[in-house]
């Protein structure tokens, strides 16, 4: 493993080529058989890119947008921009899942906001691009992957990125939600570098350790923690398209068995899907014992998802130490917490009461209903955690609260946003919208205060739902409501839809609820399992007018259940 010397990140892949440039950095993953890049053949490949900018006349610090599918070009295209001095944003590539009127909203929008001055992708893509208004906007040239040669003459002289300074930005991260990109979360390279150094160090990593991941590299959990942190700390990285484990799951088992993995990261889904979609035939001479950490990450974390994981793969070699925790997100470069390393996962058994009637966790007896709180461990080094009330008051321990965080790897800014920044820094200190609580120096997650619904690891803001609905012929127009409610069986929400109709015809309602769920399902990139029609003034809305969705939920339960 490497240690952090260099300031940027150009300057640390500049002494990787030099130090270890036969090295194995990445093993992809393919269909028919593994490609191993060296860092050297790394470099090569993003030197192709890196020229590709200079010749379109991108200049340092302009962002870039990559569309591509999970392949090479897309590493590739990546760290050219990188060396360039660019700043890459990756975007979601197009696939059969995603609504094709709604990607095309949503690459307007960061277009719009982001202003960049050039986009990667491939030629077939062209149609989707003609699609989308771009008259005045700032895109300057669209480079395709297959006008790119296989290798150039290059050298470190062209490596504009290398003038870099370490509080320039190097990239952006957009989360992905229903519609827009709006909210580019921009980070420096010393923001970065800082992050991997402290998390490396909470992770106990050294260069004996192999990551392997499937995740998607436009989310900050496949990123920094499946892509970044292994290439630039010199530790093996096993990688694999998040599409072919979705068609195989039982990959991932294989691939930590055959390249003794140590180190996995999944969302909350992935536990619950591993268990029930692999099946035994599949798993035959699969040793799991070298995974020393499979990190639950970017859902609510839940301990029956672990305890069926567990019990599903411990014939296999997981061992129970192996199940950790990590809370995370793209506003701290990704880690804020990390649990299950040094000692055994911390779960707090509470009265299911206090965490919602209450505000805080209070500890349960055996004759009362409780729930089972997993932690998400204690900050990692150069991060401070703070609990506050609604005055940003720090809370005691076990009081619930929005969680705040300020360190060494927060966001420069939300790009071209100084009205989100400022709203959401204040003082050092970032007010992240999620709600949880300390106990013995550890963090446990309850809730989220921006009331996000999260299907399969995907941010679903519930107002874009509701506009949907709003839209379909007898809905009353604002009113109607949309939340998550968590599903036990496959690890995460299913999103539910109340809406207020006064028609008395079942038939009536029952087009409705088919219109809804249609509308949902070609307006979104989710379906709604709960669809249910009201009589008008049964809503709850807050004294502003606004959807009171904590309450309607609760009502939506108490009265229809799931």
């Amino acid at each position: 493993m490497t240690s952090l010397t260099s300031s940027t990140i150009p300057a640390l892949l500049k002494e990787l080529e030099h130090q270890a440039a036969d090295e194995i950095a990445i093993v992809f993953q393919q269909k028919d058989q593994d490609k191993l890049l060296t860092y050297a053949e790394l470099v090569r490949r993003s030197a192709v890119y890196c020229r590709a900018f200079e010749q379109a006349g991108i200049a340092s610090g302009e962002p870039v947008i990559i569309i591509l599918d999970h392949r090479l070009e897309l590493i590739s295209a990546f760290f050219g921009a990188v060396l360039h001095g660019a700043v890459p944003a990756i975007m979601p590539f197009l696939t059969e899942k995603l609504s094709p009127e709604r990607y095309r909203e949503s690459l307007g929008s960061l277009i719009e906001i982001t202003e960049p001055s050039a986009l990667v992708t491939y030629r077939d893509f062209q149609d989707e691009i003609d699609k989308i208004e771009l008259s005045g906007s700032s895109l300057r040239s669209i480079l395709y992957v297959e006008d790119q040669p296989a290798s150039v003459e290059w050298d470190w002289t062209e490596a504009a990125g290398l003038n870099s300074q370490p509080e320039d930005i190097v990239l952006l991260q957009h989360s992905s939600g229903t519609t827009g990109l709006q909210k580019g979360v921009a980070l420096s390279h010393q923001a970065i570098l800082n992050q991997l150094e402290a998390y490396s160090s909470a992770l106990n990593l050294t260069g004996m350790d192999v990551i392997v991941s499937w995740l998607p590299l436009y989310h900050d959990m496949g990123l920094i923690a499946g892509f970044l942190l292994p290439i630039l700390l010199r530790v093996k990285l096993v990688l694999m398209s998040p599409f072919e484990w979705v068609r195989a799951p039982y990959r991932l088992m294989r691939a930590v068995s055959e390249h003794g993995g140590t180190l996995t990261w999944l969302p909350n889904f992935a536990y619950n899907f591993c268990t029930k979609k692999i099946r035994d035939r599949d798993l035959e001479g699969v040793d799991l014992s070298t995974w020393r950490a499979v990190i639950n990450c970017s859902e609510p974390m839940r301990w029956e998802s672990h305890e069926m994981f567990l019990s599903r793969f411990e014939s296999y070699g997981l061992q129970a130490s192996a199940l950790a925790t990590c809370y995370a997100m793209a506003e701290n470069v990704f880690a804020v917490t990390q649990g299950g390393i040094e000692a055994p996962l911390l779960v707090d058994e509470v009265r299911r009461s206090s965490l919602s009637g209450e505000r805080a966790a209070r500890p349960g007896s055996a004759d009362e209903d409780t729930v089972k709180v997993l932690s998400a461990g204690p900050p990692i080094a150069n991060t401070e955690i703070r609990v506050i009330d609604d005055e940003g008051r720090p809370l005691p321990e076990r009081a619930i609260g929005e969680i705040a965080l300020r360190g060494d790897s927060l966001l420069s800014e939300y790009y071209k946003r100084p009205d989100l920044t400022a709203k959401s820094v204040s003082n050092g200190w970032y007010k992240t919208g999620d709600l949880g609580y300390m106990y013995r120096g550890e963090l446990f997650i309850t809730g989220r205060a921006k009331e996000l619904i999260i299907v399969g690891g995907k941010n679903i803001y519930p107002q874009d739902l509701e506009a949907i609905v709003d839209e379909i012929p007898g809905v009353y127009p604002g009113r109607a409501v949309a939340f998550g409610i968590f599903n036990e069986a496959i690890g995460t929400e299913d999103v539910a839809v109340v809406a207020e109709h006064d028609e008395d015809s079942q038939a009536e309602t029952d087009l409705i609820v088919r219109q809804i769920r249609a509308a949902i399902a070609t307006g979104s990139d989710v379906t709604a399992r709960y669809i249910q029609i009201v009589e008008r003034g049964w809503l709850i809305k807050t004294s502003s007018g606004k959807n009171a969705r904590a309450a309607n939920k609760e009502k939506f339960l108490l009265e229809f259940g799931t």
